[in-house]
């Protein structure tokens, strides 16, 4: 416990290389700030851009009133703060996708290996024509996140190469999967569905994604026995390729070494279906290091019923202290945003055709690490170490929150009314208002050794993973009445574990 700590503080500040986390799960560490002008725009992997727009943004300037104080289980002194005003960078590109000659079936594609482990097909998107008789539904009618009938969290062991499902509704861990067939897998970043029913998980070691169905319906008897073979409980883990509730893995053509693995990944709600009345054939966006050279990235869009790569889209000179895309999150248009370690941050405009990318380089002092996209569409980000920041999208401004400049924070998200933030000095974490974006209020839960992510559930309670081998889940109108499970492992994880973040964008309260 005190070694962890140990590394997490000694992070806190720039270092001259980057650090592999520790046996234990440390935090990835490496060198500098990323200030000034973002990359330009090159050809690479046969993809020429075709038009770029270069501007600036400024630091929004915020207010320094002191949060209010109120009680809480072991709350730190608030102090004020005061935001820096450093000129960011903003790029876009107008960047074609590489689309991968592939089949439905999975199979070998450009973008790596496809491995389906059982049968399974994409559904097409309902008739959406606007004649005839009126539609039976629209997007949102009645279809809050009730429209996930069972909630579950799905926590990666990056030491124990698995990831854990817990009931959210019960505090019950209810199985654990395989991520794939190596010794060490290291998978971290999870990513769920709008509708709950499937999770990704990306392993940072072998360039791995494995998909996991959360429910025995959608699951595939591969061996034609009749039953679906799969875990029954946390203690009974089936050989990679025998549960029959991992659907497909990929194998991405990274370029090699941890830090250049997939990590950000985030699902899309796919096609309105107006005969269905709900969203059908979603897709899963990831990114990871290439071997393509250039120090590209590559984002991808992964049918998510068949794992097959459907488009790469690469982004040469990537700005990330060296690894891959860190965090992902979707945007109420459905587009896709992905973050670095320190470094740039870039927006897929799925919405246009051809698909372009905008890249933005924030100022130096947003030491981004932590990521999520809020319910109006602005990023935020959790500082390490440096201030919580969101981006406004609208007037294009850096805003830091004032309290939270002396903080070294990990993994963030938002529901309704607040964003929460986990903070490793000291540990703990901080409720933060999403409208005047103050800090309401900081807390320390007992015990805490490494708070790493937060997740929003089905009933819309707020659960923050901790690195040591356990989670809280809580009312986010009652933090004191947290409550505490164990779970397994060296949990290394910032993204939507539970699918909350996608479902406040795709069916906004």
């Amino acid at each position: 416990m005190v070694a962890t700590l140990g590394l997490v503080l000694a992070s806190c500040g720039d270092s001259t290389s980057a650090t592999q986390s520790s046996a234990s799960g440390g935090q990835e560490s490496s060198g500098g700030s990323s200030g000034g002008s973002g990359p330009g725009p090159t050809s690479t992997s046969g993809v020429t851009p075709t038009s770029t727009d270069s501007g600036s943004g400024t630091v929004g300037q915020t207010s320094s009133t002191d949060p209010t104080s109120s009680t809480t289980v072991d709350p730190t002194t608030v102090t004020s703060s005061t935001t820096v005003d450093p000129t960011a960078t903003t790029t876009e590109t107008t960047t074609g996708g590489v689309l991968p000659g592939t089949s439905s079936t999975g199979g070998t594609t450009t973008d790596g290996t496809t491995t389906v482990m059982g049968s399974s097909s994409s559904s097409g998107a309902g008739d959406d024509s606007t004649t005839g008789p009126p539609p039976k539904c629209e997007p949102g009618d009645g279809m809050g996140m009730g429209m996930v009938e069972k909630s579950y969290i799905w926590i990666a062991s990056e030491n124990l190469n698995d990831v854990s499902k817990v009931d959210t509704l019960t505090l019950t861990e209810l199985a654990r999967y395989r991520t794939g067939p190596a010794g060490v897998e290291s998978p971290s970043r999870t990513a769920v569905s709008a509708d709950g029913r499937f999770v990704v998980v990306n392993n940072r070691q072998t360039g791995r994604s494995t998909m996991v169905a959360a429910n025995l319906e959608d699951c595939i008897d591969k061996n034609g026995n009749g039953m679906i073979d799969t875990s029954q409980n946390k203690n009974n883990l089936l050989a990679f390729g025998a549960d029959e509730c991992v659907i497909w893995s990929i194998t991405h053509p990274f370029l090699g070494q941890w830090q250049h693995g997939p990590r950000g990944v985030t699902w899309t709600p796919g096609v309105w279906s107006y005969e269905e009345c709900k969203y059908v054939d979603p897709k899963v966006w990831l990114g990871y290091m290439s071997n393509a050279g250039g120090n590209t990235v590559h984002l991808v869009r992964v049918d998510g019923a068949s794992g097959v790569v459907e488009e790469i889209i690469p982004v040469p000179g990537w700005n990330g202290s060296g690894f891959a895309p860190y965090g992902a999150a979707l945007d109420p248009q459905f587009r896709p945003w992905f973050s670095s370690l320190r470094g740039e941050f870039v927006r897929v405009n799925t919405d246009l055709n051809p698909v372009t990318i905008t890249r933005y380089t924030p100022p130096g002092n947003v030491q981004s690490y932590g990521f999520t996209v809020d319910r109006d569409g602005n990023p935020w980000f959790g500082g390490n170490c440096g201030p919580v920041t969101v981006f406004d999208v609208q007037s294009q401004t850096y805003i830091n929150v004032p309290g939270t400049q002396n903080g070294c924070w990990r993994g963030v998200t938002g529901d309704e009314n607040y964003l929460w933030a986990a903070n490793n000095s000291p540990c703990g974490f901080s409720q933060i208002d999403l409208d005047t974006r103050t800090l309401i209020k900081n807390y320390v839960p007992n015990p805490c050794s490494t708070a790493i992510g937060f997740s929003i559930d089905s009933e819309k309670k707020v659960w923050l993973v901790n690195q040591g081998g356990f989670a809280y889940k809580f009312d986010p109108e009652n933090v004191l009445g947290m409550q505490k499970i164990d779970v397994a492992g060296s949990h290394y994880v910032y993204s939507d574990m539970t699918g909350g973040q996608v479902q406040s964008v795709v069916f906004p309260m």
